[in-house]
């Protein structure tokens, strides 16, 4: 299998996490979807249509683009026309004045269940000649789908069968991935599932005999009563690659980070405690002070001119974050008022002129060595959870009836990409 490297034009937009991982795992889906001798690859969770285009474009695969976002839907049409310009004058300069694209499709539709996403399986498959007609759908799938001009493309040879398909997932979120599992054994058009998971900590967590959650998917795991919890699904998304990436200042300011969050669970506890029992989500704070943690810094330390440039994420911060410049040491006090007030502001609360912000830091500060050993714990233990829930799936496709080739292969650099297991599977 060679991967290809992708040009400025198809990879306009893609972060470099994202090049690196469409490159490689755009020739994987082409190298199976060929060797399968399937028609037709469908990008379950497509986002903004990235791999669809690659696998469009690039290897001249039929594609159709699946995600629940109407918006994303559009982007993914709209860069498509761009895209699709830059290559039929690459055509045109080759002398294929009569060379057709492959344009992706797309299919707005939030994927509930297996059930439902064996029938958008079976229509791809099996409406290819004209306009596809969205009458063809039952209504109840009708309501929930939203079908942007998918008129196949033509393919060469035996291709107006459409009787075959791949499944493709570039980090479908929770329930998504296993979603496309069950489709994959259900539906006999698709022959072959390419999946890449992602965001462990929204998976679905049944009761014993449950069989439609997300964990666990398949009979051993529940037949031993393993349960996780929330905690424990999220510190599956724990990177043990990257923090070992992290040089020793920049890992000390997460510790930080983690630090104030931990703070400022004690501020809402005592000045918001009805607010605290809705279990609020903060949003990133301070994605901006970590991004700039990776740049390399003078040796004069972290609190040179540089980092008065520095803004937390939320708006009414971008007046920038004030620093005492003491020994080259960040004030940490005055960083987590700003960091409160921030997140405060994401959740829509007014501060109290009477909060003790100041004394509260004081108050934690001490434990603040203890976030190091515990994030540090947190991260090894991330990959032995990852795999357990990796392993459920595996166990799931191989007590099928039905005869699949299945491997789990790490397919990313694990220190840009984290989320780097694929399950690769087809039908003998």
């Amino acid at each position: 299998m060679t991967v290809t490297s992708l040009n400025t034009v198809i990879s306009q937009g893609m972060s470099p996490k994202k090049k690196h991982e469409v490159e490689i795992l755009a020739s994987l889906v082409n190298y199976i979807t060929r060797s399968v001798g399937a028609h037709t690859v469908v990008d379950v969770g497509a986002g903004q249509g990235y791999l669809s285009q690659v696998l469009a474009f690039e290897y001249q695969l039929s594609v159709v683009a699946i995600d629940a976002s109407s918006h994303h839907g559009v982007v993914t049409s709209t860069r498509a026309e761009r895209i699709k310009k830059h290559y039929l004058t690459k055509l045109h300069n080759y002398g294929s004045s009569k060379g057709t694209l492959n344009m992706p499709k797309t299919i707005t539709c939030c994927v509930l269940s297996s059930s439902m996403l064996k029938e958008l399986s079976s229509y791809c498959c099996h409406h290819d000649e004209g306009k596809l007609n969205e009458g063809c759908l039952s209504d109840d799938l009708h309501e929930r789908c939203l079908v942007e001009d998918l008129q196949l493309s033509s393919m060469p040879g035996d291709a107006h069968s459409m009787s075959s398909l791949v499944l493709a997932g570039l980090h479908a979120c929770g329930d998504l991935s296993v979603t496309m599992l069950r489709a994959f054994s259900e539906c006999k058009e698709v022959k072959a599932i390419v999946s890449v998971g992602c965001c462990y900590n929204l998976l679905s967590e049944g009761a014993q005999g449950s069989c439609d959650s997300g964990f666990p998917v398949s009979k051993g795991v529940r037949l031993m009563g393993v349960s996780l919890g929330k905690n424990a699904r999220d510190l599956a998304c724990q990177s043990a690659e990257r923090w070992r990436d992290l040089e020793n200042e920049a890992g000390v300011q997460n510790f930080d980070l983690h630090a104030f969050r931990a703070t400022f669970q004690m501020v809402l506890d005592k000045y918001y405690p009805q607010v605290l029992s809705t279990n609020p989500s903060i949003g990133r704070q301070g994605k901006a002070l970590r991004r700039q943690q990776k740049t390399k810094m003078p040796s004069s330390g972290f609190a040179e001119k540089r980092i008065s440039t520095l803004e937390l994420e939320t708006d009414s911060l971008t007046d920038g974050v004030n620093f005492a410049k003491g020994e080259g040491l960040i004030d940490k006090c005055n960083l987590f008022e700003k960091f409160s007030y921030s997140a405060l502001c994401h959740l829509g609360i007014k501060p109290l002129q009477d909060m003790d912000l100041p004394g509260l830091w004081r108050e934690c500060q001490s434990y603040a060595e203890l976030i190091g050993p515990y994030w540090s714990l947190r991260a090894a233990l991330g990959p032995v959870l990852e795999t357990l829930l990796l392993l459920d799936r595996l166990l799931f496709l191989q007590e099928q009836e039905s005869a699949f080739e299945v491997v789990v292969l790490p397919l990313f650099d694990p220190a840009l990409s984290p989320r780097n297991l694929a399950i690769i599977a087809r039908k003998s």
